[in-house]
């Protein structure tokens, strides 16, 4: 049975939590923590999305945040993930 549509309203506060594929790890070092933390800023800011708080763990990401439009945080959590997955894979392939 699929999963019902989500209700996104602008302007609504929303807990976000992402999880590592299978739960598996997703930062490896401080450097990895640093570079997503930037990356949420700059795309929080393209997507327009407030950040209200957010805990990075070793395996999962909780973010509080408000979108300004009922797409912003599909957006956000899209590109973020993108993005960051995209960098790690770099950084450690070369390793």
């Amino acid at each position: 049975m699929a999963r019902r549509p989500r209700l996104l309203v602008p302007d609504l506060p929303l807990h976000i939590i992402q999880r590592g594929n299978n739960r598996s790890v997703c930062f490896y070092s401080e450097d990895d923590y640093i570079f997503y933390i930037h990356l949420l800023k700059l795309l929080s800011e393209t997507h327009g999305c407030k950040i209200h708080a957010w805990c990075l763990m070793t395996n999962h990401v909780h973010l509080l945040l408000t979108p300004t439009t009922a797409l912003s945080a599909c957006s956000l959590m899209k590109g973020l993930g993108q993005r960051y997955v995209q960098n790690i894979n770099r950084t450690y392939q070369r390793k």
